[in-house]
């Protein structure tokens, strides 16, 4: 079965890359350019992993992340962090906050790709 993937970035050019980068997964890409509608999309497709940026206008990845971890319906969607935030405090509030892996912007997108399918081969039922 693919994964349901839900990419959230205030930045069109992010957005775009990770599409990119994940477009030949086979995986369902879906994409939000806020907080607030990430949180209605994930409502509406209960998404398997979350590629979301911490720091958006509004609605931050942070709120984001414990708003998912906080509706049972969502808490067990896997995230992976992907930030400009470089330093160790951040890193750590974002695992802390529920967060399953953390990559630093600028990144790889094949990087982000063999996160993506480690991360979904965890989860029975996906590749």
């Amino acid at each position: 079965m693919k994964a349901k993937i839900l990419i959230v970035d205030d930045q069109a050019e992010i957005r775009r890359l990770v599409r990119y980068a994940l477009e030949d997964s086979g995986h369902a890409l879906f994409e939000a350019a806020n907080g607030a509608l990430a949180l209605q999309i994930a409502r509406a497709i209960k998404p398997d992993l979350v590629v979301l940026d911490q720091m958006m206008p509004g609605m931050d990845g942070l709120e984001l992340l414990a708003s998912l971890k906080s509706e049972p319906e969502l808490s067990h969607v896997l995230v992976l962090m992907l930030t400009a935030n470089a330093e160790g405090r951040d890193k750590q509030a974002a695992l802390s906050a529920g967060a399953n892996y953390f990559l630093t912007k600028p990144f790889a997108p094949a990087k982000l790709v063999d996160l993506v399918t480690v991360m979904l081969k965890a989860r029975p039922g996906l590749q």
